[in-house]
């Protein structure tokens, strides 16, 4: 399976010529929906979901069933289910985005799991209960602290480790947080630019 990951939370993954994309919002490239033939979204917000693009799109959108995505037909989708999506099987695990204040936001949050292997969280750290490969660990956010997402891959004790949901982190900051997460989780953690792929 071919990853490449694309700004901020957006990760396209492709198999014998079958594209599934994962959270393209406002802030990641057009190109990585070229040639797509299904998406995901893990949850409602612009920078997971960009309704405009998505919506003249023409191939299945995979969402929560409990997601307020106006102006665009999505496949509900409930935590637990399992389903196939561009010829990839995927896992529906997790349910709620992590609270950033005040118990807010409290809105529906998917983790996804593709071919046992590949785990994207959305905006939560669920810790699904099977093994997983490769974790496509969140860097930064209002909802997360560091020792967090550092425990977070620790406790999926995944093969290997990538950073996503990274967009608002300058330079300076990018490296710190790769070197914590490089010397603390010892899980063959790599950060991999917009645009580059493995």
């Amino acid at each position: 399976m071919r990853i490449t990951k694309y700004t901020h939370a957006c990760v396209r993954l492709e198999h014998e010529g079958r594209v599934l994309v994962i959270d393209p919002g406002t802030w990641s490239e057009p190109a990585a929906l070229t040639g797509a033939d299904a998406v995901l979204v893990t949850h409602e917000h612009t920078d997971h979901v960009d309704v405009l693009r998505l919506a003249g799109l023409g191939v299945p959108v995979y969402a929560p069933a409990e997601a307020d995505i106006p102006r665009l037909d999505v496949v509900q989708v409930s935590s637990g289910e399992e389903f196939t999506a561009a010829g990839f099987h995927v896992r529906a695990v997790g349910g709620r985005h992590a609270f950033i204040y005040a118990g807010q936001p409290d809105c529906a949050n998917l983790g996804y799991v593709i071919d046992g292997a590949v785990y994207h969280p959305g905006d939560a750290l669920h810790v699904p209960d099977q093994p997983i490969e490769t974790l496509l660990v969140p860097a930064q956010g209002s909802w997360l602290k560091m020792a967090e997402a550092i425990d977070f891959v620790k406790a999926v004790n995944p093969r290997r480790a990538f950073a996503i949901h990274d967009a608002q982190i300058n330079h300076r900051g990018l490296s710190s947080v790769n070197g914590w997460l490089a010397e603390e989780t010892d899980h063959g953690y790599r950060y991999l630019r917009p645009g580059e792929s493995l």
